[in-house]
């Protein structure tokens, strides 16, 4: 799955160059050279064992809450001076292609978490981000200035209740790649737009629900757009490459070929919307690998009891009582 993921995003070359060399020698002479030989190749060999990637200290404590894959709700540090080294970590772990899939699941936990904390608080914002190196400042600005983006979209109290949703593990990473790229040849929309217009709608295909305007799948199509000529096909509005294909179908016809952020209006009639469509699409086109990232957020509801994490296996299928529900899944709530 990682070498596949790796081979969609970017192709490195590779050069073996065999040597070979051939000469009679005494059985002294080649005694002590095929000793040295094999010390030499030992030494070799040694050096050539895989060793583990360093991975980022992530924050954590014993007395946590955990989901039942055993994870908990990432740590945030509130020291500027702790988190930007801590953030500059994760950024490099999430584009080292040796950091393995399952490494990358709590470290892009972590990751999504501290943008969340850090789009609600200007101040530590500003630290932290004067902290990093300029290799992450751009990285950076493009996460907060996305989070910010749907901030400003939503006015008003955050809800008591959780959604009616099933939160499911999504279709591969590097099937979900093939899809965008797929949609993307046949239509001329950026693959990386359908990617971030995925994350955004359904966490790359997480939600499995229906929002209050009666959205469905992991593109989340109103039924009625599905069935008009040229959208949906005839395909499954719940698959994924159906739902991609159709999407991409959809962006063009709305003018996202001529303005993509045109074309996002009518995905959702805001111009906050689309700005945070194309921060994600940015990072994405400019940094591929940021994709090992996104990939892996999480799926997290703004609560009237905070910003709760809605972990791979929740499911409920009436809205339920915040409290209540947290009662039940401790692990779902911030760790004061």
């Amino acid at each position: 799955m990682m070498i596949s993921v790796l081979r969609l995003l970017i192709c490195l070359p590779l050069l073996v160059v065999p040597l070979a060399f051939g000469c009679r020698r005494s059985p002294a002479l080649q005694s002590t050279q095929n000793q040295q030989q094999d010390v030499s190749e030992q030494d070799v060999l040694e050096q050539l064992e895989p060793a583990d990637p360093p991975l980022p200290a992530l924050p954590t404590r014993s007395d946590l809450p955990r989901s039942p894959s055993g994870a908990h709700y990432p740590l945030f540090l509130p020291n500027p001076d702790q988190l930007a080294p801590l953030l500059a970590d994760i950024e490099l772990a999430i584009r080292n292609p040796e950091v393995s899939s399952e490494a990358i699941t709590s470290i892009a936990h972590q990751q999504q978490v501290i943008y969340r904390v850090l789009s609600h608080r200007s101040d530590l914002s500003d630290q932290v981000r004067s902290k990093l190196d300029d290799r992450w400042r751009w990285v950076f600005d493009q996460h907060i200035s996305a989070r910010r983006s749907f901030l400003a979209m939503h006015r008003g109290p955050a809800s008591s209740r959780l959604p009616a949703w099933r939160i499911q593990t999504p279709a591969p990473p590097d099937q979900l790649l093939k899809a965008y790229r797929s949609a993307s040849a046949s239509t001329g929309i950026d693959w990386e737009v359908l990617a971030a217009v995925n994350l955004v709608e359904t966490g790359m295909g997480r939600i499995d629900g229906i929002s209050v305007a009666n959205a469905q799948g992991p593109m989340q199509f109103l039924p009625t757009t599905w069935t008009e000529p040229g959208i949906g096909l005839g395909g499954d509005i719940r698959d994924p490459w159906d739902a991609i294909h159709a999407a991409a179908r959809y962006l063009v016809r709305r003018g996202g070929l001529q303005d993509i952020r045109k074309g996002l209006w009518g995905y959702n009639n805001s111009d906050h919307y689309g700005k945070a469509v194309v921060h994600y699409a940015d990072l994405l086109k400019r940094d591929p690998f940021a994709y090992r990232g996104l990939y892996h957020w999480q799926i997290h509801y703004a609560s009237s009891a905070g910003d709760l994490w809605l972990h791979e296996g929740y499911n409920q299928p009436q809205p339920t009582d915040v409290l209540q529900y947290l009662r039940q899944n401790p692990h779902s709530r911030p760790a004061g």
